[in-house]
This record gives C-alpha cells, structure tokens and sequence, in this order.
C-alpha cells in the first residue's frame, strides 16, 4: 500500500499537467468535431471525410510518409552499421552531424531545401522546387537520424556471438546478416520505421513551407482550415482521423519496443576495424553526410550573397537586417526586430527545458521502479502509456485545442507566458522520458535496496545510485528538449503573440513576404538557429552513454 501511494503521489505531478495541458485540449478539439453547434452531430465529421480535397490530403500523406520512411530505412541502416559497429577517426564526430538534422528547426528545413532547389539554386536545374519529390527528399534528410540512432544503439549492443558461429560455419556475411543479425534488429527496425512513419505523416514545418496549400499533408489542411478558412469544424474532423491513425501506430511502436531488446542490457561490443567488406556501408554512409551537408551549406552561402539567390557578390547585410524588423521602413514586416525573436525562443527554450525535465524525470522514475505484483506492473504500464500519449498528437493539433479550450475562467490562459513554454514541453517531453528510461531501468535495483536496507531514505536512495549514473543522459536529456523547444513551430504558431514571435514563426514570416530583403534575413536568421540547434546537438551527442536507449 505504501509503495502505491509513493508510486501515485510521483506521478500526481505529471498526471495533473497533462491532464489539464493535454487532455483538456485534445479532449476539446475532438468535442468541436462531433458537437459543432453544441449537439451531438457526427455527420460532420463524416461530410468532412467525403470531401475530394480531403481525399487528396489523405492520400498525399499516406504515400509520401511511406516512401519517405522506405527510403529512410534504407539509408539508415548501412549508417546505423558504420557508425555503431566500426571504429574509425572522427566516428562520433560524424554521428553528430548526421544527428543535427532531426533536431533543426523544420521551417529551417524547409528554407534550406527552397533555398536549394528554388531556381537559380544548386540543384535548381533538377526542377524539383514545389514538387512532392522535394518534399519527399527533405522528409528523409529529417528522419534518417531516427532509424541511424534507434537502429544504431540496438546493433550496438547485439551480442556477437552467434554471428561469429554462423560464420565459422561457413555462412557468409549475406547470410549472416539474414538469418542472425537481421531477425535481432526487427524490433528496432520496426519501432525505427513506425516512428518515422508518424513523423513524416505529422509533418508540419517542411510541407507547408515546400508545398504551401498546393500540396498539403492532414497537418498542413489542419492549420490552413483554422487560419486562413476559420473552418473550425472540418479542421477538428481531420483532428480526430489524425489521432487515431496515430494512436494505432504508436499501439505497431509501442509493441516492438515489448520484444527483447539489446539496449535494456549494459553491454557495449567492441568497434571493428574497417574491412574492405565495408566499403559499400561506408560509401552510402559518406553520401548520407554529403547529402545532408549540401542543404545546410547552400543555406549559408545564400545568408551571405547579395542580389538573392544566385546572385551579387559576398555580403553580412542580411545577417545586420536581424536587428531590423524586415520589409521598409514604412512598412515593416514583423512587430518587434528578429534579435528580440532569438532572445524569446532563447527564453522559452530555457523554460519549456525545466518544465520537460521536471516531468519527464518523474515519469521515468515512476515507470522504472520494479514492481512488486500484478496490480502494480498494471499500474506502471497504463501510466507509461499515458504519459507517452503527446508523441501521439500532433503539435498542430495540440497547439488547436489549446486555443479553443484555454480560452475562458477558470483557465484563460491566453495572455499566460507560460503557455508556449508548457506547449513546448509537452511536444518534447515523450523524449526526454525516452532518453531516462533505458538507464533508469538498466540500474540493478539491488543497489537501490542494499542502500534502503543501510537507513537510506528515498531521496538519499536516489542522489547515491540513480543520479550517479544518469547525470550525463539527465544533460543529454536537456539538450534534446532545449533543442526540441527552438525549433518547435507546429504549436507555437497557434499560441504565439506577434509582439512576442519565436524565431521559427518569424522565419516563416519573413519567407513568406515578396522581397530579397525579406528572403535574405530568413536565411540569416535560418543560419543562426541552425547553428544554435547543432551545438547542443553536438553536446548531446558527447553526452551520449554507448547502447542504451536509443538515443
């Protein structure tokens, strides 16, 4: 009974967030599709589904995000092989940067890509500006890190003896990797692919900054339906087709992760030297970051070119513009200059940062203790799915049901500044659990006893076993949620008052006004949270703890 109350009175904190800062809001969004005028109406939701556009969104969303998490899969793996099984100089190094894009910002994305194929770009001969092709490209940059770090940490750790027997049988390394390696990496693979899937399907910063309303995903139809056609009904119809598509893919993920898994284990195999047999891996791998590097580089050499794109000579005015507020001087394109924006998203990252940790440190603390009987392991089980319910709503349909439920008494919070922070912590706080959890639940909980049995009390118990050994993912946790809460823009373009814009929404503002003065401080400003992004980033990833979790 004692351990039920400790157990109920940790996780009361986090309940009661997501409870009013969640569930309210989905709940209240999913109430204004089948109650549109205050009755009971479900043939709304279903005249909404009947529409043609919408079939068209529908269909655009399933096929890109299935192409890109195909095409992601197929590129990860040889990575996640190369820079988690084979040793090298500058193997870390490279891990970061290919980390780097999961975490940009998605508007920087989406710039970085026009800035690449619009004409006059690099690759703007390719004709791939505005198309679904380019879409689909920025997609894969976006998410191949997820199946190289989830994939990757998996093979890290896979015991390599029964490769090792297979080939001093004669099996050659195809065969070794079909029939022993390839059935050990399933369950990463899986949950690797169902995740991607999700993000590609929620997508939200990169389509419409790529494919605008010519081209829209269910996330993009979402926020034109509220923004620019006030068609609250029919956005909230496509809200709820949202969730549960997204719920059912997280129940795919959700069940891979059951399956015995190497990262649970602490055990690390050693790195191989290259062989010759490796040199395909490392080919696709030295493409990958080839890849991945020509949107970013186009993007800084465009920052510091007069003229637009293509064009004019070397220049730093559009990095000076940032101090401006865009447009002309009698008619500026943003209320408060671009540096101010830095600052607020500096701000709200630093806060979204502590809310995402205090919450996500006391769902891995709860979800991690060994239970003792079956009404507690339940227990444990119905909170961890609870709590991993924000990475099933999209942010776009988060920050809705914000704005249409926190509105009034007794919980108007519209004017709060602590409602982007809390937005944003909720978007990463399924991360920060996810990075703690693999090393909570790897520490033998016989430590944690042999103290309790020598009058340590539950606090003591703690500081002495648990946080010795997860100071470095609690950090690496923090980078991952400040970097989260940078870039975050599907929510915060809902919630954010324009005197007090994130940089995300300032960019896409910017872009989204005719002028090459306008375009230039977008790229400038792309550059500068970009590079604010990596360098975390490239902290975290030194943070890392090799074959636990998977990131």
């Amino acid at each position: 009974m004692r351990r039920t109350a400790t157990l109920l009175g940790l996780a009361a904190l986090p309940v009661a967030v997501l409870g009013v800062f969640f569930v309210l809001p989905v709940v209240g969004m999913v109430g204004r599709g089948f109650w549109p005028d205050g009755t009971f109406d479900p043939g709304a939701v279903a005249e909404v589904l009947t529409r043609p556009r919408v079939h068209r969104v529908l269909w655009f969303t399933v096929w890109t995000a299935s192409v890109a998490t195909a095409l992601s899969v197929a590129l990860g793996l040889p990575a996640a092989y190369v820079l988690h099984r084979l040793r090298f100089p500058g193997r870390g190094l490279v891990r970061g940067l290919l980390l780097v894009p999961f975490v940009l910002p998605t508007v920087v994305v989406g710039v970085a890509f026009r800035q690449l194929l619009r004409d006059g770009g690099p690759l703007g001969v390719l004709g791939l500006d505005g198309t679904p092709a380019g879409i689909v490209t920025a997609l894969v940059f976006f998410n191949v890190a997820v199946v190289i770090r989830t994939v990757g940490a998996t093979w890290e750790g896979l015991d390599h003896r029964p490769a090792e027997a297979a080939a001093s049988l004669g099996a050659g390394p195809a065969t070794v990797f079909r029939t022993v390696t390839l059935p050990a990496l399933r369950p990463a693979i899986v949950s690797a692919a169902s995740v991607v899937f999700l993000f590609c399907a929620t997508a939200f910063g990169v389509v419409l900054t790529l494919g605008g309303s010519r081209y829209a995903s269910v996330e993009t139809e979402i926020y034109l339906l509220t923004t620019d056609l006030l068609d609250l009904p029919a956005a909230a119809a496509l809200s709820v087709l949202q969730l549960v598509v997204v719920v059912g893919l997280l129940v795919v993920a959700g069940r891979a992760r059951r399956t015995p898994d190497a990262t649970t284990a602490r055990s690390t195999a050693p790195a191989q030297p290259v062989r010759r047999r490796d040199l395909p891996q490392l080919a696709v791998t030295a493409a990958l970051l080839a890849a991945v590097a020509t949107p970013v580089v186009a993007l800084v050499v465009g920052s510091l070119r007069t003229g637009g794109p293509g064009g004019g000579g070397w220049t730093l005015e559009h990095y000076r513009a940032l101090s401006g507020r865009g447009g002309t001087p009698g008619d500026p394109t943003l209320v408060v200059p671009v540096l101010d924006a830095l600052v607020t998203s500096l701000r709200v990252a630093v806060d979204a940062t502590w809310m995402a940790l205090l919450l996500g440190g006391l769902v891995a603390v709860v979800v991690t203790r060994r239970s003792r009987g079956r009404a507690e392991r339940r227990l444990r089980g119905v909170l961890d799915g609870f709590f991993m319910l924000p990475l099933g709503v999209s942010a776009v349909t988060l920050g809705f049901g914000f704005l249409i439920t926190l509105d009034s008494p007794p919980l108007d919070l519209r004017s709060s500044p602590l409602l982007v922070p809390l937005a944003q912590a909720l978007v990463a706080l399924p991360l920060v659990v996810r990075t703690l959890v693999p090393v909570l639940a790897g520490l033998d909980d016989r430590q944690r006893q042999a103290a309790a049995s020598l009058g340590a009390g539950p606090l003591r118990v703690f500081a002495t076993v648990d946080l010795p050994a997860a100071w470095r993912p609690v950090l690496a946790a923090a980078g991952f949620a400040f970097a989260v809460s940078l870039g975050e823009f599907g929510a915060t373009s809902f919630l954010v008052r324009d005197e007090a814009p994130t940089m995300p929404v300032v960019i896409f503002r910017l872009i989204g006004h005719p002028g090459v003065g306008d375009y230039g401080a977008a790229l400038a400003a792309s550059v500068v949270l970009a590079a604010t992004t990596a360098v975390v980033m490239l902290a975290v990833e030194r943070l890392r703890v090799p074959a636990l979790g998977a990131w």
